[in-house]
């Protein structure tokens, strides 16, 4: 036992702690109220006597974490930012959840922020310890040996929605992104070194990544220095190329991250479709320069990227039809690159000269052995389908199918890839079977970006005047390279294809 000395001791000690600033606001007329450290005394006398309680009374020795009150800290708050209740502290048990009533919080906040640029700031509040804990730069901005005494910092490179999304993090450790501002948090998220938050803004753009961002994405992956996101981007250009060219993102990216894509050995693209993307960023590019957009600034932009572009590697048409009558090359050139074409001992060119590799389709097949004659199909305008997933992203680029099983034949195929019923990719083709039991590949006229641990369903309708072999010992998992594919039957088949045996022997796919 302890006197009524000794507690007052005790009482007077834990004052004599407490900051000066909240002596002075809790001193109280006499039989107002108790003075602060007896009322945190007996809040812990309280708590004391409620947990034994608990772990007196019930059946279950058990123990249980208090419940969370129902008021949320929102309810707690004015217009102003403060607190409606004296003790709001005692609504929330962890220091997490009294944190996140600070996140943008006037109450004891000891610095402030003006973010975003001139005409569009916004004043934020912040409290340096929760930041220092948070954040290495908050920590030597606040307490190093250069810390700023300030207590307004501004902050004119980051977007106020991007810096709250960071303290959003930083206090409450929650991740809130969105796709328009996901770019602006990773820069806030590099710069403040918030290496979490960083990565998930990562993981967020890899599983948002399609040919219409992928350029935008890959400028960004190397400011950054993100060569995961980078790699992702390079194998949506190179599979996706045509589609990524003619996006509106092409047009943003800066003039290194064209170079890199012009000297690109793998893209699967017509070279003219580049020469016109190339026209197109020049365009843009001079109005952000604030230039007339006319031939002689598009080829002052354009620089040395011009000869990057394999003009020669284009057929004759495409080059007499489109980058011969474009005005950007000079009459000199011009008359060069048709010599080059045509005559015997070619002229020198600035341009490169070699067609690109483009990337190699790989093959899939999913039937051990096929057959003919008394066992080939008989329903012939009906459809042939079956489902499909992968574990990695792959961009399917078109079917392998079974031809004619009584001689020479022409058939007309249509291609349909859908996801959950929506049409991904869909295009009707015609193929010439010479009678063999290879397959014979129909393509899609674009790649189609395949996500892994999801099933698609691949369909073929053909028609022609003969009937066609047919796959038998089918495989529901085939590994081919690095990628796996599992299949399983599909209800849109009407012509008796299934796991086991039928048509689509082989998906084309780029990895």
């Amino acid at each position: 036992m302890v006197d009524a000395k000794g507690r007052n001791m005790k009482c007077l000690t834990f004052f004599l702690m407490l900051p000066a600033a909240v002596k002075k606001s809790k001193k109280a007329s006499k039989g107002s109220r108790l003075p602060v450290c007896c009322e945190i005394l007996t809040l812990k006398r309280r708590r004391m006597a409620a947990e034994m309680y608990s772990s007196n009374s019930g059946s279950s020795s058990k123990k249980t974490a208090p419940a969370l009150p129902s008021t949320s800290y929102q309810q707690n708050l004015n217009n102003n930012n403060t607190i409606h209740s004296s003790n709001w502290q005692g609504l929330y048990p962890t220091i997490r959840e009294r944190n996140a009533v600070m996140f943008n919080n006037d109450l004891m906040a000891d610095v402030h922020f003006v973010v975003g640029p001139q005409g569009g700031t916004q004043r934020l509040p912040g409290h340096k310890y929760v930041l220092a804990v948070g954040s290495s730069v908050f920590h030597a901005m606040f307490y190093g040996e250069l810390a700023e005494d300030n207590d307004e910092i501004r902050i004119p490179d980051v977007e106020p929605g991007a810096f709250l999304a960071m303290l959003k993090y930083i206090y409450c450790d929650e991740i809130d992104l969105a796709a328009d501002t996901v770019l602006a948090t990773l820069y806030a998220a590099k710069k403040y070194i918030v290496p979490h938050l960083a990565r998930a803004c990562v993981n967020f753009l890899e599983t948002s990544l399609s040919a219409k961002n992928a350029c935008v994405l890959l400028s960004q992956s190397c400011l950054f220095e993100e060569p995961d996101l980078t790699q992702r981007c390079w194998e949506v250009i190179d599979a996706q190329a045509e589609l990524a060219l003619r996006s509106e993102g092409f047009c943003d990216i800066d003039y290194q991250t064209l170079q890199s894509i012009l000297n690109r050995e793998t893209l699967n693209a017509k070279e003219i479709i580049l020469f016109e993307a190339v026209l197109n960023w020049a365009e843009v590019e001079c109005q952000r320069r604030d230039l007339s957009v006319n031939i002689e600034n598009k080829r002052k932009v354009l620089g040395k990227a011009l000869y990057l572009i394999r003009i020669p590697a284009m057929t004759l048409d495409d080059f007499a039809n489109g980058a011969a009558q474009s005005g950007v090359l000079t009459l000199n050139e011009t008359n060069d690159i048709f010599l080059w074409y045509t005559a015997a001992k070619k002229p020198d060119l600035e341009f490169v000269c070699k067609p690109r590799k483009g990337l190699a389709p790989q093959r899939c097949h999913r039937f051990q052995s096929c057959a003919y004659r008394s066992n080939q199909w008989r329903y012939r305008g009906r459809c042939d389908s079956i489902q499909f997933a992968v574990d990695k992203r792959v961009f399917i680029a078109g079917f392998g199918l079974y031809g004619s099983s009584c001689g020479s034949a022409e058939y007309s195929a249509t291609l349909e890839l859908k996801r959950q019923g929506v049409v991904l990719g869909q295009n009707f083709s015609k193929f010439f079977s010479d009678g063999s039991s290879h397959t014979f590949p129909v393509w899609f006229e674009h790649p189609v970006q395949i996500e892994p641990d999801t099933f698609y369903t691949a369909s073929v309708v053909l028609d022609g005047n003969e009937l066609s072999y047919f796959g038998q010992e089918g495989m529901t998992e085939v590994q081919c390279g690095k990628v796996t594919f599992q299949f399983q039957c599909s209800s849109d088949s009407t012509n008796g294809t299934g796991v086991q045996g039928g048509q689509l022997p082989e998906l084309i796919f780029y990895a």
